[in-house]
């Protein structure tokens, strides 16, 4: 006897069967493609139309905290904020940027690097940090020159190597958003300097849209890291100030992530 459903509906493969396949063998393995068939069409036949599933109440009241941070920036401090017409044109020049990444990767990543660039591995967070910053910022330490005895040659091991466009082209998204989630991180803990600035900007400008969720975490912490620093500046002549404005302005304006971007004062 058919069910009301089989009734209502079509079978999707129609396939008639004779009186053989009152006996059908549902243990075995079935013999041919009509067997088969029949075997799926009884297996559904037995299923029950409502399904009630047993659930413990008590175990619904443990671990079910999900921790999913959306908090907003902190708002700048008066006259700290840009205007809205500033906003606009960051991220006019930003979109034309990535474009320009986007129609010449395949050129830049062609290009050889010089024998002194070499990329750390995946995974090593520690040499990815030396290689952005250079062991002058990695390492705390000083350089030790003064603007009368300029160094003979710039050395990258000790300044970072900047986001040239031969490397990032390299970068594939896992690695983009990986060096992001080092950097971001490093900076939860340290001021703002000039290599972090220019690598936060040039991976943002590599980040692909529509985001996945990981990123989406990853630039809303940076942009409220950016208004946690901004509100401790004490002038508005900071140099950081520009820097710090511009990647919330990307974050909140380009990325769409609206509820953190600076509102016209």
């Amino acid at each position: 006897m058919k069910s009301d459903v089989e009734e209502l509906m079509p079978r999707l493969l129609p396939v008639e069967f004779g009186a053989s396949a009152e006996v059908l063998d549902m243990n075995g393995p079935p013999r041919n493609p009509r067997e088969y068939l029949r075997q799926v069409q009884l297996e559904a036949s037995q299923c029950p139309e409502v399904v009630v599933a047993q659930i413990d109440p008590k175990k619904l009241k443990k671990k079910q905290t999900i921790n999913a941070s959306v908090a907003g920036c902190r708002a700048a401090p008066v006259g700290f904020s840009p205007s809205l017409s500033w906003q606009q044109h960051q991220v006019s020049t930003f979109s034309g940027v990535r474009q320009s990444i986007a129609k010449n990767r395949n050129h830049w990543s062609s290009h050889a690097l010089d024998d002194n660039v070499l990329m750390p591995k995946l995974t090593d967070e520690e040499g990815w940090k030396r290689f952005c910053f250079g062991e002058t910022v990695y390492l705390g330490t000083s350089s030790g020159h003064t603007d009368a005895e300029p160094e003979p040659a710039l050395d990258y091991s000790k300044v970072g190597f900047p986001p040239f466009l031969s490397i990032v082209s390299r970068l594939n998204q896992s690695t983009v958003l990986m060096l992001l989630d080092i950097l971001i991180s490093w900076f939860e803990e340290h001021d703002f300097v000039p290599q972090l600035g220019r690598w936060l900007y040039s991976l943002l400008a590599c980040l692909e849209k529509p985001l996945i969720p990981e990123a989406h975490a990853s630039i809303r912490q940076l942009a409220r890291r950016c208004a946690q620093l901004r509100s401790t500046l004490e002038s508005q002549e900071d140099e950081k100030l520009p820097a710090l404005n511009l990647l919330i302005c990307l974050v909140a304006r380009y990325f769409e992530q609206n509820d953190l971007a600076d509102q016209p004062e």
